[in-house]
């Protein structure tokens, strides 16, 4: 378990931090939620007249469930928004609707970063698997009966690939918001003081990413560092 110390240590320390952002994000989504729209414009309404103005009509906007659970899907193309940005007629929901837009015009722009994150999909998924399965194997201390040397090279393979897709994450999120930020801008439905607010949520949500980059890059050299030593 000794070993397993630091690896214990960052996420912790990850989570923990990522948990701070988290409700950072929550209480400035719940303050401009307190600010309407110009013209009294829903989330889902803000998300059709930018697809509009896109010439989009291929992408589907539907509600989903949860806070902040929004997203697009390239594979349905699909705008998912979460019931309170989907039905609210304030300023965080033109930010968040605005948000995920911004990847449905990614993907009809074949935007090379989207294209690449969405690639790396099916193996972070399997990434995701394989460190679930082998940590357990480690942390039941049967590491070095099945290779302790494989194990870590896994375990630096699996992270690396967990970090590499949440580094290229980070344009994709920050491309999209400028998008949104620059339509909602145009478009005036977002100015002055709305258009400060939607930033500064957008910015909030752009932060958890960046939190979880840097989280699975300290994962990755962490392994990389043991699987190395091992070897010398």
């Amino acid at each position: 378990m000794s070993a397993y110390l630091p690896y214990m240590i960052i996420l912790g320390v990850g989570t923990v931090i990522g948990q701070l952002v988290g409700g950072r994000l929550k209480s400035k989504f719940r303050q401009y939620s307190q600010v309407p729209t110009k013209g009294g414009k829903s989330g889902a309404q803000i998300a059709k007249e930018m697809l509009d103005y896109y010439g989009i009509q291929d992408v589907r906007i539907v509600q989903g469930q949860g806070m902040l659970t929004d997203h697009y899907n390239p594979a349905t193309k699909t705008v998912s928004l979460s019931p309170d940005v989907y039905q609210g007629q304030h300023v965080s929901a033109a930010a968040v609707a605005a948000h995920e837009c911004g990847h449905a015009i990614q993907h009809a722009e074949a935007y090379s970063m989207l294209k690449l994150r969405s690639t790396l999909v099916p193996a972070v998924n399997i990434s995701g698997r394989v460190q679930q399965f082998l940590m357990m194997f480690a942390m039941a201390g049967i590491a070095a009966s099945m290779g302790g040397g494989i194990m870590l090279l896994a375990l630096t393979a699996t992270f690396g690939v967990t970090a590499l897709f949440s580094l290229i994450t980070l344009p994709v999120e920050f491309d999209a918001s400028k998008r949104a930020l620059v339509w909602l801008d145009a478009s005036g439905n977002a100015m002055s003081s709305d258009y400060d607010g939607a930033k500064d949520a957008l910015w909030w949500a752009a932060m958890t990413y960046i939190v979880a980059a840097l989280s699975a890059l300290a994962m990755f050299l962490y392994f990389l560092m043991r699987y190395m030593n091992r070897r010398q």
